[in-house]
């Protein structure tokens, strides 16, 4: 990616594939990033002409943007520790380029996850101020009731530690006595969890089958495939704004 135009450092480092726009932000505040020899600072504006540096290794520019779904299974962390046999490093290593995940899901659930080294796509996707929809098929261990349904579909609030947050409206609908699919448009910390367990309810199974327009469909559980067509180019029409 040559682009002579100055970019602030965290766009920049996430339009060239090496993680998204937050993970950049956290590495500059963490002083893991050099600008031309010197600690980088949030405001940089940088250009191909620029040298970055990144853990003591120098940023390297992205030939080709690379996109795919992931079914992945309970069991796998998405957090990226290669020391660890469960995380999701050892699933990105044998794709031919380095990509990172489209935000997370936690240990115990699975699904849908978009992989990518397209860093802006990837702020347009897990940005709070973008509404994206999300759906998942959940399964719980109580009976869902309709002050339930009318509940969660309204916006419900829970508190940790010293936190309150409050879920925004959704879509739900019942699928049997105890799964549903729900349809959200943010992405708290383990929000559906939290979501049922302020009404009593907990969740036994949580699986993602759809992000924006990227579906789960019959993908195999740990398989990956890339994503091309008219399903890629209906994605990327979320990176022409100039906007956040």
């Amino acid at each position: 990616m040559l682009n002579q135009h100055p970019q602030r450092l965290a766009k920049w480092i996430a339009a060239n594939g090496y993680c998204s726009r937050r993970n950049a932000e956290r590495l500059i505040t963490t002083g893991n990033v050099s600008v031309n020899g010197l600690p980088a600072k949030h405001t940089d504006l940088v250009t191909a002409t620029d040298q970055i540096m990144i853990n003591q290794q120098p940023l390297q520019i992205t030939p080709a943007r690379v996109y795919y779904k992931y079914h992945k299974p309970v069991g796998v962390d998405c957090n990226i520790k290669a020391d660890d046999a469960a995380s999701l490093y050892h699933i990105l290593q044998p794709l031919p380029q380095r990509v990172f995940a489209v935000g997370r899901l936690d240990k115990d659930s699975s699904g849908l996850l978009l992989l990518t080294n397209d860093g802006l796509l990837c702020q347009r996707l897990i940005h709070p101020d973008f509404y994206h929809q999300k759906s998942y098929r959940v399964k719980v261990d109580s009976t869902i009731t309709t002050q339930f349904i009318c509940n969660l579909q309204q916006g419900v609030s829970w508190q940790l530690g010293n936190n309150r947050y409050t879920s925004r409206p959704c879509q739900l609908r019942q699928l049997t006595d105890d799964e549903f699919i729900i349809t959200l448009t943010q992405g708290l910390h383990r929000q559906i969890r939290y979501m049922c367990k302020s009404q009593g309810v907990n969740v036994i199974e949580l699986c993602r089958i759809s992000l924006h327009n990227i579906v789960l469909d019959d993908l195999t559980l740990g398989a990956t495939e890339p994503i091309a067509g008219s399903c890629l180019d209906t994605l990327l029409q979320l990176t022409i704004s100039n906007s956040i």
